[in-house]
C-alpha cells in the first residue's frame, strides 16, 4: 500500500508521478493483457516517454539552479591560508568543559593563536595544538580567522606573577600524571 501511495503522488518538481515518468502512463491497480506483437502503439509510447523525460530533465535542472541560487545566498568567499600563517580557533562550537569558565558570557570568542601546519584542501586545515588541548588538530575554515598582531600601544602588559611567602616553590622536571578530583585538577610531578 505504502508503494502505491509514493508511486502514485505528484510531486512538485517533476509535475507527475515516479511511475508516470518511468512507464509513461498512471499507476493502475489491476492486470493488463500483453500483446506480443509489434504496433504503432509502442513506438508511440516511446516518443512520448523520451518527451516525458526530457520535460522531467528540465524541470530538474530549474530546480536545481533555484536550489543553488538558495545555497549561494549565505556562502561566502574563504580566506585562502598558508603553512605558517597564525590564526584563532573560534568557540563557538566546543563545550563548556573546554572553556573552563562558569558562564559562557564570559568566554573568548576565539583561542589562539595557533599556525598553520599544512593545508589538508581548500576548506581544511591542520594545525599545530598542544595534546593537552583535548581539541582536533584538523579544522574547517569557516571556524578559524587570521590572527593580526596587535599595535605596539595596543599590547597586554601582563603583570607579575605574586609569590606567596608561605607558599614553598619547587622546580618541575616533568609531568608524570594528571587527575581530576572534585572539579579539581592535581598532577603527579617529578
Amino acid at each position: 500500500m505504502a508503494e502505491f501511495a509514493f508511486n502514485n503522488k505528484v510531486y512538485t518538481a517533476t509535475k507527475m508521478s515516479p511511475f508516470q515518468v518511468n512507464y509513461g502512463r498512471e499507476l493502475r491497480i489491476g492486470f493488463d493483457i500483453r500483446k506480443k506483437r509489434k504496433n504503432e502503439k509502442a513506438e508511440e509510447f516511446v516518443r512520448e516517454m523520451k518527451e516525458r523525460h526530457e520535460k522531467v530533465r528540465a524541470a530538474l535542472v530549474k530546480l536545481q539552479k533555484k536550489m543553488k541560487r538558495q545555497a549561494d545566498r549565505s556562502r561566502r568567499e574563504t580566506e585562502e591560508y598558508r603553512v605558517g600563517d597564525k590564526v584563532l580557533i573560534s568557540m563557538k562550537d566546543f563545550l563548556m568543559e573546554l572553556m573552563k569558565r562558569a558562564t559562557k558570557k564570559l568566554t573568548e570568542k576565539f583561542i589562539g593563536p595557533y599556525v598553520v601546519k599544512k593545508i589538508v584542501s581548500e576548506n581544511v586545515v591542520e594545525l599545530e595544538l598542544l595534546v593537552s588541548s583535548r581539541i582536533h588538530p584538523v579544522v574547517n575554515v569557516r571556524r578559524i580567522v587570521k590572527y593580526r598582531e596587535q599595535v605596539e600601544e595596543q599590547k597586554k602588559i601582563l603583570s607579575p606573577s605574586v609569590k606567596i611567602a608561605s607558599e614553598k616553590e619547587y622546580i618541575v622536571e616533568e609531568i608524570l600524571d594528571r587527575q581530576e578530583r572534585r572539579g579539581k585538577t592535581k598532577y603527579l610531578v617529578k
